[in-house]
């Protein structure tokens, strides 16, 4: 687990955290509980880090929904802060913009 997905779940795990009205809507869209996620955010794997993001820090995870579907998370960490982290925007990934375990992105 990277220094930032580790900082990202201890926020989480002392309700450190927000989540973006975008990010709402679309866990709404696709019919995605948010308790679920948050809940389970300790088994979500790395897919992309940016730790140099100019809005702050970064993470694309992958986790499961409670339908057993993938969701990818990005979460982040306000620039020039410590807290909180952010679910910044969640979706359904689209198998033919990713590979077969949603994990890397496939070439355009």
């Amino acid at each position: 687990m990277s220094d930032l997905f580790s900082k990202v779940c201890a926020l989480i795990a002392d309700d450190k955290f927000r989540v973006s009205a975008h990010a709402l809507g679309e866990l709404m869209n696709d019919g995605v509980l948010l308790e679920p996620i948050i809940e389970g955010i300790a088994s979500a794997i790395i897919v992309e880090e940016h730790p140099n993001y100019h809005k702050g820090p970064c993470v694309l995870v992958l986790q499961l929904d409670e339908r057993r579907r993938p969701i990818h998370l990005l979460w982040g960490i306000p620039a020039g802060a410590d807290e909180p982290a952010v679910l910044i925007t969640a979706y359904v990934p689209d198998p033919d913009r990713w590979n077969e375990d949603f994990t890397r992105r496939k070439p355009q």
